[in-house]
């Protein structure tokens, strides 16, 4: 991944985004992974994942996040992420590639996507889940306990992470642009 920035004080600000795609390739779901808490969403495409699909979606889904936590992307080099330009602009986010057939440098998302499976199986047909369903899945794996984080829930490290970061989270928060 030649074109990533440096990861040293912007590591904990990168996303990595690919997808799951569901039953007949008519649906997918996007998933969005910060690379240092694993904190993640998962984007609603139960229309199917066309570039315009893919960049109307994803751009609203990143603008949720505060602004400290969303400086760069990920993405694979596949045909549906052509208007990465205009998520880039919509979303105020620098995109950057992986390298082709190169799935070790998104493992973070690769290993999510895993996880996605023991809730979406292959062929499953996704546009029967809404996307409150998939915001649940997202909760349950942000409150999920994970190795590379010591055993500590997504939750509670972007907490810390936050803190660190000078901002002000409500005490018993799990959102992390939750401020006081």
């Amino acid at each position: 991944m030649e074109t990533t920035p440096s990861l040293g004080v912007q590591y904990s600000r990168v996303v990595d985004n690919p997808y799951i795609i569901g039953k007949a390739n008519q649906s997918a779901i996007g998933t969005l992974v910060e690379r240092t808490t694993n904190y993640t969403m998962l984007v609603h495409l139960p229309e199917g994942y066309t570039p315009e699909l893919m960049r109307d979606a994803l751009a609203a889904k990143i603008k949720t996040l505060p602004k400290a936590l969303r400086s760069t992307l990920t993405w694979d080099q596949g045909t549906e992420m052509t208007e990465w330009k205009r998520v880039s602009i919509d979303a105020d986010v620098e995109i950057y590639f992986a390298d082709p057939h190169s799935p070790w440098q998104r493992g973070i998302n690769e290993n999510t996507n895993g996880l996605l499976r023991q809730y979406f199986p292959k062929g499953t047909d996704l546009t029967v889940h809404s996307a409150d369903d998939l915001d649940w899945v997202a909760a349950e794996l942000n409150d999920r306990p994970r190795k590379r984080l010591g055993f500590k829930k997504t939750n509670r490290r972007d907490q810390t992470t936050a803190v660190a970061m000078n901002a002000r989270i409500r005490p018993g928060s799990t959102e992390p642009g939750a401020r006081d």
